[in-house]
């Protein structure tokens, strides 16, 4: 890996990856495959974007900086083609893989055994345990063309075919049902009891979306089943063996990572990417593209000259919406969590909402700018799944929650969103004090403390702006073929040999290196004879779709 200081001052490549995230290193993999000369340059002094490790608890406890367990990695083909454990990544995985603590009832857990997940809904509510067999059922059956359905540019037109294929329309048709209801309104229809429709609605709050959104009870029961298929694992050792796993086999394909190379502009001429130039000045010429692992609006906003692209794509990206700010508590504790529950001391995730409704008045104050009464927390206790997560009788443990971008009320009248370090330490208060309620004396076990605002997050990835996790909102109107903005819905660009590659892109956020992947195929398929035909297709649909150009003409 090249570090800031040794890296060549110029240099030609056939591709040029802006951004070190996950996508961009997927990316990245997957072009050294074909067998092009590679760079990837990163703004930050460590490749991984989001998915870094940090040691602000401790030299001896590692911290996860931002996100931190992977279901999307496990199944995601994308990963599946890299075989990362070949390159030192191993999963660990905790015996329960989510809970969800109930003041004055016993948790609604999901165990990494179906058997017992079921067996604890039906003690809670017979027959809700039948409920969740048949929503897993629906997963295995679908589960393999889903996923290459998800993780494919649309209209993913041969992973669709297939599905229909092996499951039937009938089947296809439910699915589809399923995809756009909301979260409650699936849990109601599946469960009589709130353990199953709490574990599907707080799975869906891992996204942006409300339990009454459309498409909310696609990701409850989506991401719900992937932890019920494949766990909420973790990498051994901490987030940022992900990272480097990828590092490392990017580099036994003769790919370079070049750190503490912020891009400021991508070049053009004759209305293709040329390559890029840094902040010192420095430019790096690329052969074939320039994959952008970076937001929609940095790309088309920030480095590209306005002139190059469609009159509509300055309103569009003024239209682009953000999912919600994040702050997150990292916390060093002695001894763990001591959680009322013992199921909840055995799960790598904990949520912490008391009913779908709690989730809902949530939803709606983050929505109309007021910090949550009582606010959606989300819990890591990676130790659980790995020991190498522990020192001296202390663990590591991470919660976040979500407050608006723009502060307009708080119901104690204290939070501006300023988000200085008064401020953060006020909500951490809260948070700890979310935590207490289920886990008495909790905060006598808290032996230090660090808190992230959305400032702080924006500094460590310039992807997660406003501290926006999800590469921006997941509902309806800014997915599939909308997503970054609508006529631009492909890793392709206006620009000739440019390619989206960040969670701008769809599928959109998680940690599943589908949008790096697709960008990188779009890229290897553009080099061909036939490909380049079809690349001067889509640009000329795309200038058709967003609008007449403002300057240069399209090639």
């Amino acid at each position: 890996m090249i570090t800031r200081g040794s890296t060549p001052r110029s240099g030609t490549y056939d591709a040029l990856v802006v951004g070190a995230g996950p996508n961009g290193l997927v990316a990245a993999n997957v072009l050294a495959d074909a067998g092009w000369r590679v760079l990837v340059l990163e703004a930050q002094a460590t490749p991984g974007g989001a998915v870094s490790s940090a040691s602000y608890l401790g030299e001896d406890l590692t911290a996860d900086a931002c996100s931190a367990f992977y279901p999307l990695a496990v199944a995601s083909p994308a990963f599946a083609s890299l075989r990362l454990e070949e390159h030192g990544l191993e999963w660990c995985r905790a015996p329960v893989v989510l809970a969800n603590p109930l003041l004055g009832e016993e948790a609604a857990a999901l165990h990494s055994e179906p058997a017992r997940t079921v067996e604890g809904l039906d003690a809670a509510s017979p027959g809700d345990g039948a409920a969740w067999l048949r929503l897993f059922d629906q997963y295995r059956r679908v589960s393999p063309r889903l996923l290459d359905a998800l993780c494919t540019p649309f209209p993913p037109l041969r992973p669709t075919a297939r599905l229909a294929r092996e499951v039937g329309s009938s089947e296809l048709v439910r699915v589809a049902r399923l995809a756009l209801q909301s979260s409650r309104r699936l849990g109601e229809e599946e469960f009589s009891g709130i353990g199953g429709r709490l574990l599907l609605a707080g799975c869906a709050a891992h996204s942006d979306l409300s339990p009454e959104s459309a498409g909310s009870g696609f990701f409850g029961w989506f991401l719900a089943m992937l932890g019920q298929a494949h766990g909420f694992p973790v990498p051994r050792g901490g987030a940022g063996q992900l990272a480097a796993a990828l590092v490392r086999r990017l580099e036994t394909r003769g790919g370079e990572v070049a750190c503490g190379e912020r891009v400021v502009a991508v070049t053009v001429a004759s209305g293709r990417a040329r390559g890029v130039e840094t902040a010192d000045g420095t430019r790096y010429r690329a052969r074939s593209a320039v994959l952008a692992d970076v937001a929609a609006p940095a790309l088309y906003g920030e480095l590209l000259d306005a002139r190059l692209l469609p009159s509509r794509v300055p309103d569009d990206v003024r239209r682009f919406q953000w999912d919600p700010a994040t702050v997150k508590v990292d916390w060093r504790v002695r001894g763990g969590v001591p959680w009322r529950d013992p199921v909840v001391r055995s799960a790598g995730t904990v949520h912490l909402a008391e009913d779908v409704d709690e989730l809902t008045r949530s939803s709606a104050e983050l929505a109309t700018g007021a910090i949550p009464t009582n606010p959606f927390v989300l819990v890591g206790q990676p130790s659980v799944a790995d020991r190498t997560r522990t020192s001296a009788g202390h663990v590591a443990i991470w919660a976040y929650t979500h407050v608006p971008a723009q502060v307009r009320t708080d119901p104690h009248g204290v939070l501006r969103g300023i988000w200085d370090e008064t401020e953060l330490d006020v909500l951490a208060d809260r948070l700890e004090a979310r935590i207490e309620a289920h886990a008495p004396g909790f905060r006598a076990r808290v032996v230090a403390r660090h808190v992230m605002g959305p400032l702080d997050l924006a500094r460590r990835d310039a992807n997660l702006v406003h501290g926006a996790i999800g590469g921006g909102t997941a509902a309806l109107h800014q997915q599939l073929v909308l997503r970054p903005f609508p006529g631009l819905g492909r890793p392709e660009t206006p620009v000739a040999g440019l390619y989206l590659a960040s969670a701008s892109a769809h599928p959109g956020g998680g940690v599943h290196g589908a949008c790096g992947w697709n960008a990188a195929r779009a890229a290897l398929r553009t080099s061909s004879g036939a490909g380049k035909l079809m690349a001067r297709a889509l640009v000329q649909l795309q200038r058709h779709l967003g609008g007449s150009l403002q300057g240069s003409p399209m090639p």
